[in-house]
């Protein structure tokens, strides 16, 4: 612990950002990262606490205090080493998690949590700065070969695990670019795409290979999640792999089933945010979805509104309102009730600094409109009793919409991909499989395994990672007898 008392003497220091102003401008990424006096401060903050609750908190189980702790003594690379030892991909949690961790800081039952995130993205920030971000090429091969279909966080998590055990992995993306949800979905402004990669870069030579613009199933059908130019059926993964990690997103999005759905101008948010990937990328993208003078309502209020909130302004919309169906959260969570759980509280994004209307408990009735576009939302006020909603006699209302942007989530995994591979599902519509326990990330095909949203639907970047690894243990045991990966 490198200073006894320092979470008395020392303040939360968050990090920098752009002004609003000025970020608005371009898709760069806005955050500035600690300096090493921030950095060292932070650390200092831990409270060295008998029972790190942070650990438990963090999916993947981040050794936090060890790693603030060496940050506070200067011993970065040591750090880098130790938040690699459970985290394969420190760039994009330090970026983009929400953090869980943090929520269980036991510093954070009474004061600000320690700046846990913030620490990790500068331990991971420093290691590339100087080059410790090396490959770890495996000494020996098994010749054994395992496909990962999916190359998000989960996917490139196990193949880079089980590439390190010594196996021939070969990874297949369905769009052009490897990188999944965080390639095409994440905004650039939050995580820019040089950070896949050189993680890319890495794994390449550790033996990955990465073949884009496949498509593993059947009923290949073009569309904004799949640019896929070639189609390979499971049958010929499974003949050709001794294994198949199956590490998709849950890309199924929850729909509006109301009057005026079809009206052009309606669109799930995942039409909108991929094409500005694109953009971004250098692309030329035909028929572009835009928000360049119109008024844009968002209907769902987590991160994927959040998303379209940040980009809608740097297309320079002419208004950008969100809803939410639930009531407006509390400013303050009730720390002695939740503790050391992830609290339910308002969160106000830098998106929504950026320029947003927000209402809370509104339920959208209807669309309108002309010549078979949209004009108007019609919606009412609701209000919950007892777990049940009912609208507010009265209270119907309607707003000016140009551009609708649908983003309450996601039901599911692409259910024709799992009907290919002919796997038992749950209760969600997810691939049926444990994590514990013999056979464990296994599925109900002999040699297929599943992680991430395809096995838990949809989650965060930080547990795609977890499931990753675990499942890349799963599978060097299954076929090696044992294995000497971490979980």
């Amino acid at each position: 612990m490198g200073k006894i008392t320092g979470f008395m003497e020392f303040q939360r220091q968050e990090e920098d950002h752009l002004d609003p102003a000025q970020r608005v401008k371009n898709y760069k990424e806005f955050t500035l990262t600690l300096s090493d006096a921030q950095a060292k401060l932070q650390g200092a903050r831990c409270m060295d606490c008998g029972i790190p609750f942070c650990n438990t908190g963090c999916p993947v189980n981040n050794q936090i205090p060890d790693w603030n702790d060496l940050v506070y003594n200067g011993n970065y690379r040591e750090a880098l080493e130790n938040l690699h030892s459970t985290n394969n991909f420190p760039e994009f949690t330090g970026r983009i998690c929400p953090a869980p961790c943090e929520a269980a800081c036991t510093l954070g039952i009474n004061n600000d949590p320690v700046g846990i995130k913030s620490i990790e993205h500068f331990i991971i920030d420093k290691g590339w700065e100087h080059g410790w971000v090396v490959p770890q090429v495996p000494k020996h091969k098994t010749g054994k070969k395992v496909a990962v279909v999916g190359s998000g966080p989960a996917g490139m998590a196990a193949a880079q695990q089980l590439a390190r055990a010594g196996h021939d992995v070969t990874v297949f993306e369905k769009n052009d670019r490897i990188g999944g949800l965080l390639r095409y979905g994440i905004p650039d402004f939050k995580m820019e795409k040089s950070h896949i990669d050189r993680r890319v870069e890495q794994m390449k030579a550790e033996g990955v290979t990465f073949r884009t613009g496949v498509f593993v199933g059947k009923d290949f059908t073009p569309n904004v999640y799949n640019w896929a130019k070639e189609t390979v059926s499971p049958d010929q993964l499974k003949k050709d792999f001794d294994a198949v990690v199956i590490a998709g997103g849950a890309e199924l999005p929850r729909d509006l089933p109301v009057p005026g759905r079809d009206l052009k101008g309606v669109h799930y948010a995942m039409e909108f945010l991929p094409l500005q990937n694109k953009v971004v990328a250098g692309d030329k993208v035909k028929d572009q979805l835009l928000a360049t003078n119109k008024h844009v309502i968002v209907i769902g209020g987590g991160d994927t509104g959040s998303d379209c909130v940040g980009t809608s302004n740097r297309h320079g919309a002419a208004s950008v309102t969100q809803f939410e169906l639930l009531p407006q959260p509390p400013e303050q969570e009730n720390k002695p009730l939740v503790w050391p759980y992830w609290p339910t509280k308002l969160r106000t994004s830098s998106s929504h600094e950026e320029g947003c209307e927000r209402d809370w408990a509104v339920a959208t009735k209807r669309f309108e409109g002309k010549n078979g576009k949209v004009e108007k939302l019609i919606g009412a006020r609701v209000e919950w009793k007892d777990g049940k909603m009912q609208e507010v006699p009265g209270s119907e209302f309607e707003m000016k919409a140009d551009l609708v942007l649908l983003a309450m989530g996601f039901v599911s995994p692409v259910q024709t991909v799992l009907d290919a591979f002919g796997v038992d599902k749950d209760a969600r519509g997810n691939a049926k499989a444990t994590t514990d326990g013999e056979g464990c990330y296994k599925t109900s095909v002999p040699n297929v395994f599943a992680a991430g949203d395809m096995r838990r639907g949809q989650s965060l970047v930080v547990w795609a990672i977890r499931e990753g690894r675990q499942c890349a243990r799963a599978v060097d045991e299954y076929l090696m007898g044992e294995s000497l990966l971490p979980r």
